[in-house]
């Protein structure tokens, strides 16, 4: 009987570390203002890794995806590490005004404001 307990145990432990592994991703959470400082909607983002192919728009890490109401956009499941990111929207973009994130911490949501002018 005690084996049996001390084997549950041992296996719900390790369920449970496998779980908290999969829930914890390391996450970007992009927010974009104008030069006012007021959010943006529909604003076009994506990342790159390197500052190279974020200049030439090449091999992105993630599909456009679109800023909402609030500004933001969320982009899950990535490695810890500095992205390059490019915003656009109309006439307005974020070239010189910050384009390279921190290195990213592992397993926490990351945060971000990007502004586009």
């Amino acid at each position: 009987m005690k084996k049996r307990i001390l084997t549950f145990i041992v296996l719900a432990v390790i369920t449970t570390m496998m779980t908290s592994a999969q829930i914890f991703k390391t996450n970007l959470k992009i927010t974009v203002r104008n030069s006012l400082g007021n959010v943006e909607e529909n604003v076009a983002v994506q990342l790159f890794r390197t500052e190279d192919d974020y200049r030439n728009e090449t091999n992105p890490v993630t599909e456009v995806v679109y800023t909402d109401k609030k500004g933001e956009v969320k982009i899950a499941d990535l490695d810890a590490r500095v992205y390059f990111v490019n915003a656009k929207k109309g006439d307005m973009n974020n070239i010189g005004a910050g384009v390279q994130t921190n290195k990213l911490e592992e397993k926490k949501t990351n945060k971000v404001t990007i502004i586009i002018e």
